[in-house]
């Protein structure tokens, strides 16, 4: 299954609608006294946002386009027959514990995955009226807000900015931020860093914000899909730490390898032996 540049385009303007319902839906939780979060057999929360917004994104995914499976960090996705074709990820809340925290660093991510790689991605931050998506492949914009679910506004393209190796400004985890990665970003010469919760982190680096972020822990195909696709379509990316190769998708498991996400000229350090 292949897609052109009109196919492109209506598959993203279809995600980038379903993020920002999805985002609109999580909205009326966030503000709520009520967050009703459980636990998932992981350990990890969950709450009745996630749930909501993953059952209104596949439902509308699976609608439009049936032919695409779906697959969710949530419940209620598909599990493909064969990883090489074309596939949707959902990530319906990146950042729960941001979310649960009442931070507003929390985002709803859907990807469209396609010989292992990001093509297309929609990345919404509802609270922090941030919303990054990609028409078609190399074409990534951030709306002005406000944002309607039926009709794009005003956007601008992005592009990462070329990084000055000598002064980086780095971003991290403000969540999951450990000794490992603390000190492999000190071998950089970082002289700014910032912290950021969910796939916020990537959407600084394509709005020429931030230049490097790396995460030297445990993280899920579906925790990076949509902004990596936003990140690549920006002129950055996202490499494996250890084999300095480009992340891939589809991978038994879905888990993904330590990586380094970063903008352009960044020169990406081995890890220490």
């Amino acid at each position: 299954m292949s897609f052109d540049s009109h196919d492109q385009r209506a598959i993203g303007r279809r995600m980038r609608d379903l993020a920002v319902r999805a985002g609109i839906e999580t909205l009326a939780y966030f503000r709520s006294p009520d967050l009703d979060v459980r636990g998932k057999s992981d350990g990890t929360p969950v709450s009745a946002a996630d749930l909501a917004a993953n059952a209104l994104i596949v439902s509308g995914l699976r609608q439009s386009f049936p032919e695409i499976p779906v697959v969710s960090e949530e419940v209620g996705g598909d599990t493909p027959s064969d990883w090489s074709a074309p596939f949707f990820l959902v990530d319906p809340l990146d950042g729960t514990r941001e979310f649960i925290s009442g931070s507003g660093h929390y985002t709803v991510n859907i990807a469209l995955i396609v010989d292992h790689a990001p093509l297309l991605g929609a990345v919404y931050a509802p609270a922090l009226d941030r919303l990054q998506w990609v028409r078609e492949a190399g074409d990534a914009v951030e709306e002005t807000p406000p944002f309607a679910a039926d009709a794009a506004g005003p956007a601008r393209a992005l592009s990462c900015r070329t990084a000055d190796n000598a002064a980086l400004v780095a971003v991290h985890s403000r969540s999951h931020l450990n000794s490992r990665t603390r000190q492999y970003l000190a071998r950089y010469a970082v002289t700014e860093a910032t912290a950021a919760g969910s796939s916020l982190k990537f959407c600084l680096l394509a709005a020429a914000e931030a230049d490097v972020y790396p995460r030297l822990g445990p993280t899920m195909e579906w925790d990076t899909a949509a902004a990596h696709a936003v990140l690549k379509a920006a002129g950055g990316r996202v490499v494996d730490a250890e084999t300095g190769r480009d992340l891939v998708y589809g991978k038994p498991g879905l888990a993904n390898p330590w990586f380094v996400a970063c903008g352009r000229g960044v020169r990406v350090l081995p890890l220490a032996p």
